[in-house]
């Protein structure tokens, strides 16, 4: 009795033994790997064994530029602003003026008037103008008393006085008629401008009591009205 119920304990356990070795589950890759894991599938004694293999991440081969880097290491100049920041230069605007200027004939007979065009930026450029006025003619007719040879150093012009200085050389001299000419013809151009109100005559500096040795000259003259 004992025997048999020892064969039948014996057939179960190698029964059981048998029914094991025949099913033994194949162990499933782990579903919860991430995208960069690799698995390697190895069979030992008719199992298989899944080893997960983390793959190594790809190196960056582009430089990364660092903006702290490039911003200290890096100084960048602005370019000057091709604006010119200097102030243009305003010249003084020049005023025009028609004036009568005094002439005489080639014989010297009498005083001839016509008309001429003057430029000037200031009181004393107008004065200067005129005296230059006298000193030329467009006219072959009328002929200058103040020849060109004749220099005016200086203009001065203070509450109404104007004041002339000049320099004569011999050959600018005249006779008696055309040193009473020549004076005539300066007062008149001058005595056309309201603000004088006399006319001092200097011959480098100093007053004559002559300016070609004919004829008296008054310091000053004055407008005769």
């Amino acid at each position: 009795m004992n025997k048999k119920i020892w064969i039948a304990a014996l057939l179960v356990t190698v029964m059981a033994v048998a029914a094991g070795c025949g099913s033994k589950p194949t162990a499933a890759p782990n579903q919860t790997q991430g995208a960069g894991t690799e698995n390697n599938v190895t069979e030992v004694e008719g199992e298989t064994i899944t080893e997960p293999v983390t793959a190594e991440p790809e190196e960056n081969t582009t430089p990364t530029e660092s903006t702290e880097g490039s911003s200290e290491g890096t100084t960048t100049t602005t370019p000057p602003s091709e604006t010119s920041t200097q102030t243009p230069a305003t010249s003084e605007s020049n005023e025009k003026k028609t004036i009568t200027v005094f002439y005489t004939d080639e014989e010297e007979l009498e005083l001839h008037k016509a008309s001429a065009e003057i430029s000037y930026a200031s009181d004393d450029a107008k004065y200067k103008a005129a005296f230059e006025s006298l000193q030329q003619s467009k006219d072959a007719k009328l002929v200058p008393l103040w020849s060109k040879e004749i220099e005016l150093k200086s203009v001065q012009f203070k509450d109404g006085a104007l004041t002339l200085d000049i320099h004569m050389p011999d050959t600018a001299r005249l006779g008696a008629g055309g040193e009473s000419y020549a004076l005539d013809a300066l007062k008149q151009t001058f005595f056309q401008f309201d603000e004088v109100k006399s006319l001092d005559l200097l011959v480098d500096g100093q007053q004559t009591e002559s300016l070609m040795g004919h004829v008296d000259l008054e310091h000053p003259m004055t407008r005769s009205e």
